[in-house]
């Protein structure tokens, strides 16, 4: 396989990188499908997401270290949002990089939020096995530095600068004020790659409170967080 990482790590400035781990950054399964099952993107698009939210904390706590942690968790799950990681994989072309399977190329797979999005998750992955902690933040910090600098700044009660609260964030702040175990999201995936079928069941202290189901797996976690909210545990 060749390596369309290598204009990739070009544009974002990680030459240092390895290419065979951008490239693999860039693969959507449905071209695995179509390639004999050649590795794809989704174990490094899982790293990145949960790097990006490190980084993303870190960097934020670092500029109002008085900040509560429910002014925190909003002002991150703003910049980290599906439409915003979209956003910045479009400024930097990523979507002409991806490799998608015939199907999902056919129906605008390169310019989905969804897809995106996971790529730009998967490339801080790449980066991170590539290069740590520090490679994978310089990273963060060029692709979304000037965000994080305005929200981070932000009028805590300002309701504009920091977005509605989305159920994944009310929830991780309801179980906090309830000193309970942080969320756990467990997703299993259907259908053609294409047209996949996310859902997704969130568990709080080992209990099942809520499920959903999506076009993503970011929607899918938020249809199961909204439906935690109900529970009774959380009442």
């Amino acid at each position: 396989m060749d390596t369309p990482g290598r204009s990739a790590a070009e544009r974002l400035g990680v030459d240092g990188a390895d290419p065979a781990l951008l490239a693999r950054a860039l693969v959507h399964r449905s071209w695995s499908t179509e390639h004999d099952g050649a590795p794809h993107n989704e174990r490094l698009e899982l790293l990145g997401d949960a790097v990006l939210d490190l980084v993303v904390t870190a960097q934020l706590h670092a500029l109002d270290p008085d900040a509560s942690e429910g002014v925190l968790s909003r002002r991150r799950a703003q910049l980290v949002r599906e439409s915003s990681l979209a956003g910045v994989a479009r400024d930097i072309g990523l979507g002409a990089q991806l490799r998608l399977g015939r199907g999902e190329a056919a129906s605008g797979g390169a310019d989905k939020d969804s897809l995106l999005a996971d790529a730009l998750e998967a490339v801080i992955g790449a980066v991170f096995l590539s290069g740590g902690y520090d490679a994978a933040a310089a990273l963060v910090g060029r692709l979304l530095g000037d965000a994080i600098r305005t929200t981070g700044t932000a009028d805590p009660t300002d309701d504009v600068d920091l977005g509605p609260v989305d159920p994944k964030t009310a929830l991780q702040e309801r179980v906090a004020a309830l000193r309970l175990p942080s969320p756990e999201y467990r997703t299993e995936r259907e259908g053609p790659d294409h047209a996949p079928t996310f859902r997704v069941e969130v568990l709080v202290a080992d209990e099942v409170l809520g499920s959903g189901s999506g076009g993503s797996k970011k929607a899918a976690s938020q249809a199961a967080a909204e439906q935690a909210l109900r529970h009774r545990t959380l009442g």
